[in-house]
């Protein structure tokens, strides 16, 4: 054994013995309960960063965890790697946007295994590979030929800056997802599938999400949305065309005094034909359109239904946000109406029917909907905000859509025997234009006996990364896209890590297709995940100049100096420019205030790093990056190894301890009790950072008895194989050593998580049990002090069982009040 801690050694050593000996490879066994822990499937960027290492840490440790209570785990790894960075890095760098993704997939799995990750390499996805997008392109022919896709011309999201369209979701504040540019509006035609069909599927079963963060339920809820309309028709007077109009109140009807309908109506755009005003008034505001600036009259009146009025048309030069293009105006309660009324000289008053008018507003709506329901003229309609998903993007670098053009447009799916279509990896590119426009020959087929044309549109990626968990389970099964019984063991994912900021895309998109994958028979359950781990973001200190033409200019902390000038602080770069400091801000490339992961793994190890980056927050918050919280992390391990080091050294052969003393007591019941709060903590409330200070502070305890010699050896080992066992899921490589070291025949990698003795540690505790925040009865309560089981206690009670479906919510004090309030 070492004496000092040689991280740099025991950790090369450990590695190479996992990976000769395939530790973490995974098999079907319906012996044992199975788990299945994926974090998000990353994009192959070049180099890891400290925000994936803690995505990734805190999956290796569950998947630890679970495997050393005896359950199967399976924790794969692959990588997303179609995209646009591909193709904007291989212009610059003028490469293959091929070489550059293998040969970042290398580096980012090189960087992997150095972290100690326990992932399953033989399930390694790589998603532009055709033995995956295959698969792909034969779901897309299914979904095509029963109708779920379909391709029309739409004004579509147009990013400038990246030359692609944008789906709804990838539309942030107007501005692109990606590099933040403003997105155009353009029409193109272009590949749609049908999201909106499962839009209230996927609003109603956020409910069945119990172990989804409440935050992402309510992004995704706000995002599919859920409006109850009314679907009014107006006549057109001397026309046999209608006006549909949706509205949220009926007694708004009431008060409309004049119709707006937008230059893109196809009412607006058949007036133009005929008339030359409109058709000038139209071709000026195609392209910009203002709010609330002009507008054209139609000189056509819409006939009021109730009040049987004429209603003048108006033609305005903003954006009406419905599908009809068309809406009432209600000068009285919306003022832009009343500004554009009054800038038009459009009548704003008129008699309303004395009778209807005496009523109150209640009465109103009611006889509104009756008339209205009696005439055929209303519907109630159910409309959600969630629209069809735009999956064509203009790329190169991206999986094929498997459609050809034949004579006369018409558009045929590509047989299944001539399925993959294969994108050629050699295609050098110049600039974003889509290189299929250029001149490819591969994209020409000759189809029943003339040449045809190969859709030169790609997929967007996010369909890549929308399946590939359920393709982890049956990754080299061939004869079709899943393998029910695979599927059906693995499936759903146990325990899924990933970041906030995709609510309403990554994981909106991922149960959406469960959801078809699922009504099309190829797998069983609703929801694609049991569990969701939203981990903060990681914060590093940020600095910027600006330059000579206003801009920032971001620069890494090691290049700046610090100057104290008359008791002042400021700082400079080697040019001598005045920098500033932005505050800690998410590490990114962009800001330039990453650090290097490999040269702190090489300085420190990756069991420090792992250790630093589970204690320094809660999983949930964001992290502040601190390198010297690092090595405090570092010389607690060193610490942690001496203790081990001098007890295999001083270590000698007694007899069992018959009677334990009050000290040797002490050290026993406070093991017992870490095992018990460790335990609590990793498997019900995932508060790692507090298990690891729980441990920092026993191993205080324990080396203050090693100090003062009042420990016998026996109840030191002991408490070391508790403490490597309890300790490995975090710092699996030094516990792996120590382990060996301590003499014990297995390998760690197949030993128990350790059980504590009940009759050590068990305390009654009374606990108060409330009924609308009044005292009901007392409970005493032995072990488990969580609140689903003390729920299971209560609700065998008579007053629970007769109102268990009229509980609002619980309030629960741990291991003092658990207090329920039912409904009134």
């Amino acid at each position: 054994m070492y004496k000092n801690y040689l991280h740099k050694n025991i950790e090369i050593n450990v590695q190479k013995y996992w990976y000769k000996k395939n530790i973490f490879k995974t098999i079907e066994n319906y012996n044992k309960k199975k788990y299945y822990v994926l974090c998000m499937i990353p994009y192959p960027s070049g180099n890891l960063h400290i925000g994936h290492v803690r995505n990734y840490t805190i999956g290796d440790i569950i998947s630890r965890y679970n495997r050393m209570i005896g359950k199967n785990v399976m924790q794969p790894i692959g990588w997303d790697a179609f995209g646009l960075p591909a193709e904007t890095t291989a212009i610059k760098k003028k490469i293959l946007p091929s070489i550059w993704t293998y040969k970042n997939i290398k580096n980012m799995k090189k960087q992997l295994n150095l972290l100690g990750f326990s992932y399953d390499w033989d399930k390694e996805i790589i998603t532009c590979k055709p033995n995956y997008y295959k698969w792909e392109q034969w779901f897309f022919i299914k979904l095509y030929k029963k109708k779920f896709i379909y391709k029309k011309k739409a004004l579509i999201n147009w990013c400038e800056h990246d030359k692609t369209v944008l789906a709804n979701e990838q539309v942030i504040n107007n501005n692109c997802w990606r590099c933040d540019n403003k997105i155009k509006k353009k029409k193109l035609l272009q590949w749609f599938l049908k999201t909106n069909l499962y839009s209230k599927q996927l609003l109603n079963d956020l409910k069945y999400l119990k172990h989804w963060p409440i935050k992402v339920k309510n992004m995704q809820k706000n995002w599919i949305g859920k409006n109850i309309k009314f679907k009014i028709s107006f006549d057109i007077l001397n026309n046999t065309k209608k006006i549909i109009i949706y509205i949220n109140k009926i007694d708004f009807l009431l008060y409309t005094t004049y119709i707006i309908i937008s230059i893109d109506n196809l009412i607006s755009i058949k007036l133009s034909k005929k008339n030359d005003k409109i058709n000038k008034f139209i071709n000026k505001y195609k392209k910009k359109k203002k709010k609330n600036t002009k507008g054209i009259n139609t000189n056509l009146f819409a006939i009021h239904p109730i009040l049987n009025i004429k209603l003048p048309i108006w033609i305005v030069n903003f954006n009406l946000n419905n599908f009809y293009k068309s809406n009432i105006a209600i000068p009285k309660f919306n003022k832009d109406n009343l500004n554009f009324a009054i800038k038009y000289n459009i009548p704003i008053k008129f008699k309303i029917s004395e009778n209807i008018k005496k009523l109150n507003i209640k009465k109103q709506k009611k006889i509104i909907l009756k008339k209205f329901i009696h005439l055929g003229l209303i519907k109630k309609k159910i409309l959600y905000n969630l629209m069809d998903w735009n999956i064509s993007r203009q790329r190169y670098w991206g999986n094929p859509i498997p459609i050809i053009n034949i004579f006369n447009n018409i558009l045929v799916p590509i047989s299944q025997n001539k399925l993959p279509i294969i994108l050629p990896e050699n295609i050098y590119i110049n600039n974003l234009i889509i290189p299929f426009k250029l001149n490819l020959n591969w994209s020409k087929m000759f189809i029943k006996n003339q040449y045809s044309k190969l859709e030169i549109d790609t997929l967007d990626t996010f369909i890549e990364s929308s399946w590939y968990y359920i393709r982890y389970t049956c990754l080299k099964y061939n004869k079709n896209i899943i393998k029910l019984i695979s599927a059906n063991y693995w499936l759903p994912v146990d325990q899924y890590i990933g970041g906030i900021e995709h609510a309403t895309m990554h994981l909106l998109y991922l149960r959406f297709f469960h959801k078809i994958f699922r009504d099309f028979g190829l797998i069983n359950y609703n929801e694609p995940v049991k569990k969701l781990i939203c981990q903060g973001m990681v914060l590093s200190h940020s600095f910027y100049y600006i330059n000579k033409t206003k801009k920032k200019i971001w620069l890494n902390k090691k290049k700046i100096n610090i100057i104290l000038n008359k008791k002042k602080i400021k700082l400079k770069d080697k040019y001598n420019n005045d920098i500033k400091y932005n505050g800690m801000i998410k590490m990114s490339k962009s800001k330039n205030n990453g650090i290097n992961l490999i040269n702190i793994i090489k300085k420190y190890g990756s069991d420090t790093i792992r250790l630093f980056i589970i204690f320094a927050a809660p999983i949930k918050i964001e992290l502040e990056w601190n390198e010297f919280k690092l090595i405090g992390i570092f010389k607690f391990l060193k610490r942690f190894w001496k203790i081990i080091f001098n007890h295999i050294k001083t270590k000698k052969k007694k007899k069992k301890i018959k009677i334990l003393n009050n000290k040797q007591k002490k050290i026993i019941i406070l093991l017992h009790k870490l095992i018990n709060e460790v335990t609590y903590n990793i498997k019900y409330k995932q508060s790692f950072n507090i298990i690891i200070s729980k441990i920092i502070k026993f191993i205080n305890i324990l080396n203050y008895f090693i100090v003062i010699k009042k420990i016998h050896n026996l109840i030191l080992h002991e408490c070391l194989l508790v403490l490597i066992r309890l300790l490995y899921p975090f710092i699996p490589h030094l516990c792996f050593k120590a382990w060996k070291i301590l003499n014990e025949k297995n390998d760690i990698d197949y030993v128990s998580w350790p059980i504590f003795n009940k009759k050590l540690i068990i305390k009654k505790l009374k606990i108060i049990i409330q009924i609308n925040s009044k005292f009901y009865t007392k409970i005493n309560i032995k072990y488990n002090y969580n609140k689903e089981f003390i729920f299971n206690i209560i609700k065998k009670k008579k007053i629970f069982k007769k109102n268990i479906n009229n509980i609002l919510k619980i309030i629960y004090i741990e291991k003092k009040i658990f207090n329920v309030i039912f409904k009134k």
